[in-house]
């Protein structure tokens, strides 16, 4: 089955990759084997949208998904959907060029019903989290919650709280960064006329000689979103090598992927309307640098 959307302008190749989650080169592979039109017409990936224009992308026939383990934790279940702990480092669903390897492969292994409204790439993916970053995911189980959630996540009714060590003393206790997002090349950044909006808002928890930890709770949910947006305010996540957030203080810490932790969800059941809350402890990888940067000084 094809999946429609209204495009936002740009390249059709990298509009296409940002809103399926795709890399730019599966893109391009679904652009030359004619599986993308434009309002119902076939045209290059370098075309350019004006935005506006619908979008159809078809990724049927891609073949059964492997089964993988080992099993992810669960914090949450019903027959409905699931909360899991993703681990760091594994992407959150396969694309046309990386069939294994990801959070899908292991639900999937664990024998758990998935909605199959995302696609054949992303069944009970209604949301996602970065392959470098750990912690909550909500996973649809039907189709019927999985429109309901992407509709909630839509209109930003999912609170969702991410733990950041950064670089850097930050000056204020509380703040936001507002700032529009849009893909330069295979990064985001901070685009301020053409860039689609996005907003962080940030809050101090602990203070360190040389780095700061601080709670993020995204209002929108673009790709990169909180990694970009402490980059830009020159306080990038530690372990964070694409978007600054490399180097020694981040190797003494042991830090190999981006301290990025999304630690809490909280939401209405889209069916029931029972409230849902979970927290996820940091993993161990995390919290030891934690416990390092505390001793630093």
């Amino acid at each position: 089955m094809a999946e429609e959307f209204e495009a936002t302008a740009g390249r059709l190749d990298a509009v296409v990759a940002d809103r399926l989650s795709l890399t730019r080169a599966d893109a391009q592979r679904a652009i030359a084997a004619g599986r993308v039109r434009v309002d119902g017409e076939l045209r290059p990936k370098s075309h350019r949208l004006a935005g506006g224009e619908r979008v159809s992308v078809d990724l049927a026939g891609m073949g059964d998904l492997p089964s993988e383990g080992p099993p992810v934790e669960v914090r949450y279940r019903d027959p409905s959907l699931l909360v899991v702990s993703k681990p760091g480092g594994l992407p959150t669903h396969p694309t046309a060029g990386r069939p294994t390897g990801t959070l899908v492969n292991r639900l999937i292994g664990m024998g758990l019903p998935l909605s199959t409204a995302g696609g054949p790439l992303r069944p009970g993916i209604v949301h996602r989290l970065d392959a470098g970053t750990s912690g909550l995911l909500i996973v649809a189980s039907t189709d019927e919650a999985h429109q309901a959630l992407s509709a909630m996540f839509r209109r930003h009714e999912v609170d969702r709280r991410y733990l950041a060590l950064v670089r850097g003393a930050v000056t204020h206790d509380r703040f936001a960064v507002d700032a529009p997002l849009g893909r330069v090349g295979s990064r985001i950044r901070v685009r301020a006329v053409t860039g689609r909006e996005a907003e962080t808002l940030l809050e101090v928890r602990e203070r360190f000689d040389r780095a700061t930890l601080l709670e993020a709770a995204p209002r929108t949910g673009r790709t990169h979103q909180i990694r970009v947006h402490l980059s830009a305010v020159s306080h990038p996540v530690l372990g964070d090598r694409t978007y600054g957030g490399g180097g020694d203080d981040a190797r003494r810490l042991g830090l190999s992927r981006p301290f990025l932790h999304s630690w809490r969800l909280a939401f209405e059941h889209p069916i029931t309307g029972e409230r849902i809350e979970r927290e996820d402890p940091l993993p161990p990888d995390l919290a030891e640098a934690l416990r390092r940067v505390g001793g630093e000084g």
